[in-house]
């Protein structure tokens, strides 16, 4: 696990590629066999891309530019400790709908519940060695995944740190790239450019 801790950005990279394949190569019989079925999945994957990609900014309004100086515990982060993760699942599971194949949603899912909930405590691991009783204090308060809507409290002001939320608002949309990358297949698919090996639901 903490392997894939240090290495997560370009295994996760390794693994996109790989799900892209899948994609690429299969028949989705969904959309065959249930049109309805493959339109719900349609709207669910809007639905969860818009989610995720405005819940990231929101915690890239908070965090950016404070990571690494102080513990931050308001607004997205008043009622989980790792809201990032939380919208990203959210969006991942939104890519996995864009698939129209309840099965690659299902195995996004499952990645996703495997590999994170370890990499989430290596980083609590470093977050109680930097910030100590502080930090164990707020576990105690705020659940790690789940958000405590009860518990939300934001400021009234908040500085921002504009050079480092730029940066953050272009990782938070890669979830709408990806989106646009299948809706590309899709387009190939109409055109029979790329073959296909199997079949998937």
């Amino acid at each position: 696990m903490e392997f894939f801790v240090r290495h997560r950005t370009r295994l996760s990279q390794l693994w996109g590629l790989a799900f892209i394949a899948l994609y690429v190569l299969s028949n989705k019989i969904l959309a065959v066999r249930s049109p309805v079925s493959e339109e719900a999945l349609s709207a669910v994957a809007c639905a969860l891309l818009g989610l995720a990609t405005v819940g990231r900014l929101w915690c890239a309004q908070y965090i950016a530019g404070y990571k690494l100086d102080r513990l931050v515990t308001e607004g997205p982060y008043s009622i989980c400790r790792h809201p990032l993760y939380l919208f990203s699942f959210l969006g991942a599971v939104g890519v996995g709908c864009c698939t129209k194949s309840i099965v690659l949603t299902l195995l996004v899912a499952l990645s996703f519940a495997v590999v994170y909930p370890g990499v989430m405590a290596s980083e609590e691991r470093g977050l109680i060695a930097k910030f100590g009783d502080e930090y164990r204090q707020y576990m105690k308060e705020v659940p790690a995944f789940f958000p405590k809507f009860s518990h939300y409290s934001e400021p009234k002001e908040y500085v921002v740190v504009p050079r480092v939320f730029r940066r953050e608002v272009f990782d938070a949309a890669w979830f709408i790239w990806v989106a646009g990358i299948f809706e590309l297949v899709e387009i190939t698919e109409l055109t029979h450019v790329c073959p296909k090996l199997f079949g998937l639901y």
